[in-house]
Formats: C-alpha cells, structure tokens, sequence
C-alpha cells in the first residue's frame, strides 16, 4: 500500500522569488477520494507502485570525484543579461510531445497523456523530498544546475543553440521531475546553500550537480566545491 502525500492549503513560494523556477502549472491540489489527517498532513492511501525518476547518467562514485577534481574553481559571475528566454525551453522533442512532457512520461508511473501530448493522469514520485503525486500540475521539471546558476558559471558566453541544449537536455541528469514547491524553494541556489531536503537523496543530487557542470564545461565556486566534497565523502558508491 502506498501513501499519497496531499498537502491542503500547503503555502507556495511566490514564483517571482524564484527567477529560475520552471514555468509550469501553479494549479493547486486535485481533491482526494480519502483522507486522513496526520499530523497537519493528509495522506491517500492507494494502490499502486511508487514512481521512481531516474535521470539518465549518473555517476560513481569514482566518477563523480574524478570530475569535481578536474572542474575549474572561479569567481561566480554575474547574473546581468540573464534571462530565461536566452535558454529557449521547452521544445518540442517527438511528435507533439516536448521536453517537459516527455520527462513527466519518462519519470512517472502509468502516465496517460491526450493527443496533444499533456499527461492527463498518472503517479510521479519526487526524491528530493519523498512525495508522491497524482497530478502533472503539483510536477516541475528541475533543472539540476539552473539556468541562472549556468549563467553565472559560464553559460553566458554560449550561443542560444547550445543554451537550448543545456536547457532540454535529457542525455545527462540535468532534468527531473520533483514537487513544484521544493523546486521553487530551491530556485537558482547551488548546492553550498540548497540541497533536497529528503537527507538519504543528496549523495546522488550531488554526484548529477558535478557530472553536468563537467560535461559541459562549467565553473563552480570553492564553497560550492567544499559543500559537493563533503557530500561526496558520504556516498557509499
């Protein structure tokens, strides 16, 4: 039996605070055939598989660490000229399906979309923070290292194409689908000030941090290098 968090009334983190946030839905909760009150929470019992999102390409262990010793530590830069819109997203990856879309169906669980490709049902589970959903709307597309954060760290001197890339890109783990609040809550941070709040997922947010910023050529900063070490330390593989 699995258990559904649905959180009533839950407070949004306003977007505007939160200028890489993904521009998805912020329709709210989809009502509960039942409901149980623990804690302030509710939860749904239902029965089905948990969702599982695995991005493709994550690293080792080993990997992970031969790619944090050989990434280039600078200055952050800055974030004047950024804008979303210079990171065209989404677009369109098969038929009418684009990269928002095909993410939702490729990290969730029995997906049904309509003829335009919009998923109309299915169970998406977020690992940043351990919450299962039933509605796309509650679902952001993450960016692992975020557009501004990119920006920041080089990305700035790219051409559009190769932002469109970085921005869509489903060969690495640079996209995955998690709990919009959370998402939003993290914003442009880097891992030296956010990481997901569910403890036991962090090894892995880290080892998919490092291994995009090296595959595309991306600086960091030497708190972000410390804050990515010491949870590398803590990975078993």
């Amino acid at each position: 039996m699995e258990t559904v968090a649905v959180h009533p009334g839950r407070p949004r983190v306003p977007y505007a605070q939160h200028p890489d946030a993904p521009r998805s839905s912020l329709r709210r909760r989809v009502a509960a055939t039942a409901v149980a009150a623990f804690t302030g929470a509710c939860l749904v019992a239902v029965n089905a598989q948990p969702a599982m999102a695995t991005p493709p390409g994550i690293p080792s262990k080993a990997t992970a660490q031969s790619q944090l010793n050989a990434l280039t530590v600078a200055a952050q830069g800055s974030t004047s000229g950024y804008s979303r819109d210079l990171f065209p997203h989404w677009i369109t990856i098969s038929g009418t399906c684009d990269t928002r879309e095909t993410v939702l169906k490729r990290d969730g669980t029995s997906v049904v979309a309509d003829s335009s490709c919009a998923a109309t049902s299915g169970r998406w589970y977020s690992p940043y923070d351990g919450a299962t959903w039933s509605a796309a709307s509650d679902v952001d597309i993450d960016h692992v290292v975020p557009l501004a954060e990119a920006w920041r760290s080089g990305a700035n001197a790219w051409t559009t194409s190769r932002r469109q890339s970085f921005a869509n890109d489903l060969t690495h783990p640079q996209l995955i689908a998690v709990t919009d609040n959370v998402n939003q809550a993290k914003g442009d941070q880097d891992p030296s000030t956010w990481q997901p709040p569910l403890l036991s997922y962090r090894c892995t947010y880290s080892k998919m941090w490092i291994t995009v910023k090296y595959t595309w050529g991306l600086t960091l900063q030497s708190s972000e290098k410390s804050a990515l070490q010491s949870r590398l330390n803590t990975c078993s593989s």
